[in-house]
């Protein structure tokens, strides 16, 4: 038997899913050579994933591609939740962009695939290989090494200094690594019903509470539609998906269960688990392969591609020499934790909606109409802050003690306000941060405040200094500010970012590639809080450990 063929990369991707496509252009916009490896040569032809919030969007801004995703979408898609009799009990419909988009848009999965697929092309530095398929994974101290499936048998080995598992709920990779996942596997059933003839008028996302047949409907880009139902005990799962069963379930949804194009009608069954690690050596997990979670918070594919844009960069530190690769750990240190409330969400909501139990359901539907009253919680509701917010105490972040009056968001995501450029064109805050680690000074520009060692590190691994001003600051009408130096002066257009710098105990911001905050300095602290940075980030670098 002749040689493998083999191929040296720096990272290769298992999976070429939403996550996978996604941390692969990641990876191409920061000059990795990368593989994207996909034992299918096609995209599955049928919506999987659907709901996408702001923070995924701002991911794709990252790689260029917002815009094209928000083409397919339907934008800000309220949320009804309906209780026992049928009546509607909460209504979420977030209004505000605290990071620049919409927080609840309806996509088709398939045609996010084709747009990140499409995205690749701009980056001769990845390299796509689908009709691929991963048959062993073995690794040691320097690379890691894939033994690989050509479409026509060929055997070809991979060897590369980094490897992303994306492989999905079954994953290979993880199966090899011997990674259990914990948690539990949910004994009720669903079955998927998606036709593309929408014949209802219902524009929105509906969970029904009803304790006969718990139930969702979802209202789809393109005249698609889509049906979740719980089956019961004694139903058998198999017998539910044939076409004649398929429209008894249908029957009282839709005025013609018989008129409807049935495109697909699956058995789903949820489960509510997490890697017990992330990262293995050189292998890292990302999305469904490191963790599991019903559909009912829409978390599923966002907590991968917080995943991804999390990791991506962190790869390509360690591979450039912009970082130490001992970095690369803190992407289970930030995630995990993280990726755990994601699932715990989706549980609650789950039980809170998918009770069988009539009396406990009309007590549960009683109980949420007279809290719903009360603003707080109509707001709270409304604008979605149930949702568990990425909140890094450890990592690559830089914690300093404060005074209790002051709220730091070291370890959150930034905020992304609209700004005005020197030219007068109002952007989102993302398109001046560049792509990479950014000083953001409110009121003074960064570059000032460091010494020329400090300048020389930032310089180095290639950081943006952005100043930000007051609205309407200049001398004057039609004025902008210029910065003499290498900064970015930008105007505050609505006072977003004073507000949120006036809650900070300093006025620079050391922002992550991710959009994370490292950390928030006083200026004559720069010098400082560069030296500790560096060293989590490079510690040969000066003299670090």
């Amino acid at each position: 038997m002749s040689a493998p063929t083999q191929i040296r990369t720096q990272v290769a991707i298992v999976g070429a899913g939403p996550c996978g496509a996604t941390a692969a252009n990641y990876l191409g916009l920061y000059g990795i050579e990368t593989l994207l490896i996909d034992r299918d040569t096609d995209i599955i032809d049928y919506p999987r994933a659907v709901g996408m919030d702001d923070e995924s969007l701002r991911s794709f801004q990252g790689i260029g591609l917002a815009e094209e995703m928000l083409a397919d979408m339907l934008q800000n898609i309220p949320l009804k939740m309906f209780g026992a009799d049928g009546r509607c009990f909460a209504r979420i419909r977030p209004s505000t962009r605290e990071f620049g988009w919409p927080r609840r848009n309806i996509f088709m999965q398939q045609l996010a695939e084709g747009t990140l697929r499409k995205g690749l092309e701009r980056y001769p530095n990845v390299r796509p290989m689908f009709g691929h398929e991963l048959v062993r994974l073995e690794q040691d101290g320097t690379e890691v090494r894939l033994h690989v499936t050509g479409p026509d048998g060929e055997r070809i080995l991979v060897r590369a200094d980094y490897v992303v598992a994306a492989d999905g709920g079954r994953s290979t990779i993880r199966t090899q690594l011997d990674i259990p996942l914990v948690g539990d596997t949910h004994p009720r059933k669903w079955v998927v019903v998606e036709c593309d003839n929408d014949p209802l008028d219902a524009p929105y996302t509906g969970l029904h509470c009803d304790p006969k047949r718990p139930y969702v409907c979802l209202d789809l880009p393109y005249n698609y539609r889509r049906w979740e139902f719980q089956l019961v005990p004694g139903e058998d799962a198999e017998d539910m998906i044939r076409p004649e069963r398929v429209r008894e379930l249908l029957t009282g949804h839709v005025p013609d269960p018989t008129a409807l194009n049935i495109i697909r009608a699956r058995v789903y069954t949820h489960h509510s688990r997490v890697a017990s690690r992330f990262v293995d050596g050189r292998v890292f997990l990302v999305g469904d392969a490191a963790h599991l979670m019903p559909p009912w918070a829409g978390q599923g594919m966002n907590t991968g591609i917080r995943d991804v844009t999390n990791l991506a960069w962190k790869l390509a530190a360690a591979v450039s020499g912009r970082a130490h690769p001992r970095i690369l750990s803190t992407y289970d240190t930030e995630r995990r934790e993280h990726a755990k409330s994601m699932v715990d969400l989706s549980d609650t909501i789950g039980r809170f909606m998918s009770s069988t139990n009539h009396w406990l359901a009309r007590t549960r539907d009683a109980i949420l109409r007279s809290l719903t009253i009360a603003p707080p919680v109509r707001d709270w509701l409304l604008h979605m802050r149930f949702k568990p917010m990425a909140v890094y105490s450890r990592g690559v972040v830089l914690h300093h003690e404060e005074p209790v009056a002051k709220k730091t968001t070291v370890g959150r995501m930034m905020i992304q306000p609209e700004v005005e450029t020197a030219d007068g064109r109002p952007v989102l805050l993302d398109e001046v941060l560049g792509t990479w680690f950014t000083l953001v000074g409110y009121g003074t520009d960064p570059l000032v405040h460091l010494d020329p060692e400090s300048r020389a590190f930032w310089d180095g691994i290639g950081t943006r200094y952005v100043s930000v001003v007051e609205s309407r600051s200049s001398r004057a009408p039609g004025e902008h500010v210029v910065s003499a130096t290498d900064t970015v002066v930008v105007e505050d257009i609505d006072g977003s970012l004073r507000d949120w710098f006036a809650q900070q105990p300093g006025v620079v911001a050391v922002i992550r590639p991710d959009r994370y905050v490292a950390a928030v300095s006083k200026p004559l602290d720069l010098a400082s809080t560069t030296t500790e940075l560096e060293r989590l980030l490079a510690p040969s670098v000066r003299g670090g450990s």
